[in-house]
């Protein structure tokens, strides 16, 4: 019985879909919608890869202690981590332009007062293992007594642009840098 019903409910389902799929296009219109002007012919376009953020689990948490507090949670000043990211891709004929945005949170420790905190946030866009592109950020953070959250946005990441986007192996790497400051962006061509 209720293999009857199945295939009963299939059939009316599968003609429901048949009639909406017509092969005339002003089939099923009514008289005035058929009358309607044509509009513009839509342009298709075919979007470039956009490579997504990614985020290391050993650079995505900074803290900062005291004089001489390393790894003491009670001399710890702040720690900042970055969490959801997300980018958003154009394209000219040579250039991929990302823009990158990431949610971050900052927390003050023990030994830590309110007041502006710069974060070194680093930008990268690796391509397997070749960077392709790296920046490092001195963002900085108003921090109120307990802490705060915030939104990084790096608009100008460029990176050379190939046919159809970026290669599938290329990843934008963000994440706090503690080491020598970096020099300006650096592109390879």
């Amino acid at each position: 019985m209720f293999g009857k019903i199945s295939r009963g409910l299939l059939a009316v389902s599968l003609a429901a879909l048949a009639g909406c799929n017509s092969s005339s296009p002003t089939e099923g219109l009514t008289p005035t919608a058929q009358a309607a002007p044509p509009q513009q012919a839509i342009t298709p376009v075919v979007q470039a890869f956009c490579p997504p953020v990614v985020m290391l689990e050993q650079t995505a948490i900074h803290q900062v202690y005291a004089r001489g507090g390393d790894k003491n949670p009670e001399k710890l000043l702040y720690q900042a981590s970055l969490a959801d990211a997300t980018r958003q891709c154009t394209a000219n004929e040579t250039t991929l332009t990302i823009n990158v945005v990431a949610q971050g949170r900052l927390v003050q420790g023990p030994a830590g007062t309110p007041g502006k905190i710069t974060l070194p946030i680093l930008v990268e866009v690796v391509d397997g293992d070749n960077i392709i592109y790296s920046q490092k950020v001195a963002f900085p953070v108003d921090m109120p007594a307990g802490g705060t959250q915030f939104i990084f946005n790096k608009p100008d990441v460029q990176i050379p642009n190939a046919q159809g986007g970026a290669s599938r192996f290329t990843r934008v790497r963000l994440g706090y840098d503690t080491g020598a400051p970096t020099k300006k962006p650096t592109r390879r061509s």
